[in-house]
């Protein structure tokens, strides 16, 4: 089960990515990506809008073109040809409409679909809900919250011997436990 993140705000927007700073005087954009789609979110013709959460500010975007440099990609947008276009766009972020969000492959789940699902045991226990995702090494971990007085997170390695089966419809994911999870 592939991870797919482009982190989803305000239900209509997935964010691909933040403007960290201006680069060079020709209206280039710093931004730091928060997506596994960067090939295709920063390629040449693609419609992004800039947002600023603080104030809802939204402006729509057309990238000319970008490149990747240590670690930011460099990004040109369409009519922005001077750091004065760009520079009160440091610290928004750049955003899709949840309309246009890439097709996945079978099994694979963005995480504004796995954050918040119930989780149940193979058994029928409910465990709680995925609270969070980390991603340290090789595969995710879900972070599971218990219900009030149930104890505390269980740490679900995202492997296909813990988790069963993922229904995004129904907001439900059944795991198997494997000994020394709980």
């Amino acid at each position: 089960m592939e991870r797919k993140a482009e982190h989803a705000m305000a239900d209509q927007w997935l964010t691909v990515g933040k403007v960290v700073n201006t680069h060079g005087i020709r209206g280039e954009i710093k931004v730091l990506s928060q997506t596994d789609f960067p090939d295709v979110r920063f390629a040449p013709g693609s419609r992004l809008t800039l947002l600023d959460e603080q104030r809802g500010t939204a402006v729509p975007v057309e990238v000319a073109g970008s490149r990747l440099h240590k670690n930011v990609y460099i990004l040109k947008l369409n009519g922005f040809d001077n750091i004065n276009d760009v520079e009160k766009y440091k610290g928004w972020s750049l955003k899709v409409s949840r309309d246009d969000q890439v097709e996945l492959e079978e099994g694979e789940y963005y995480y504004h679909e796995i954050i918040g699902c119930r989780v149940v045991t193979e058994d029928g226990e409910t465990l709680g809900e995925v609270a969070e995702i980390l991603t340290p090494g090789a595969n995710d971990v879900w972070v599971v919250k218990r219900p009030p007085g149930k104890g505390k997170p269980v740490l679900l390695p995202v492997i296909d011997d813990v988790v069963l089966d993922v229904d995004v419809a129904e907001r439900k994911v059944t795991v198997r436990l494997l000994e020394g999870l709980i």
